[in-house]
């Protein structure tokens, strides 16, 4: 009805900037799942360094054991093993194309950090994420 015509919203929707869809594949990934396979991410590093220092626990070992598996993987498969698990990937700034190792070593620098993924913009994309021109997105 025409009286019922509601004015259109003035809330910008996620990832709209970026020409990602709102909604499935393609989207970009919630926090939650985010925070999640970082967790994945880390605890798996964790275990993979304490391989090699056992008895003794690994220490700052597994910030090298995370950057090693993270960059070689974001690089050859475009997703960590805990974005493989949660059904997330990263997004290349242009479509179709493989992360380059320079993105993903700066990205997974930015990360060991921790602070840049926790600042985050209006689309929810973490500093890491805007400085290499990357986005995690559902699968």
């Amino acid at each position: 009805m025409v009286g019922d015509a509601q004015p259109p919203s003035q809330e910008r929707r996620r990832g709209a900037a970026l020409g990602l869809p709102a909604e499935g594949p393609g989207s970009l990934a919630p926090f939650g799942s985010r925070v999640g396979a970082f967790l994945v991410d880390a605890i798996a590093s964790a275990l993979v360094a304490g391989l090699f220092t056992a008895p003794v626990l690994p220490g700052n070992w597994s910030l090298v054991a995370f950057g090693l598996i993270t960059v070689a993987t974001l690089v050859v498969f475009g997703q960590t093993p805990g974005m493989r698990l949660l059904g997330l990937r990263l997004a290349h700034p242009q479509a179709g194309q493989r992360l380059a190792l320079w993105r993903a070593v700066v990205r997974t620098a930015l990360l060991v950090l921790l602070v840049p993924a926790l600042v985050v913009d209006t689309d929810g994309r973490g500093l890491h994420d805007r400085v290499t021109s990357t986005a995690v997105v559902r699968d």
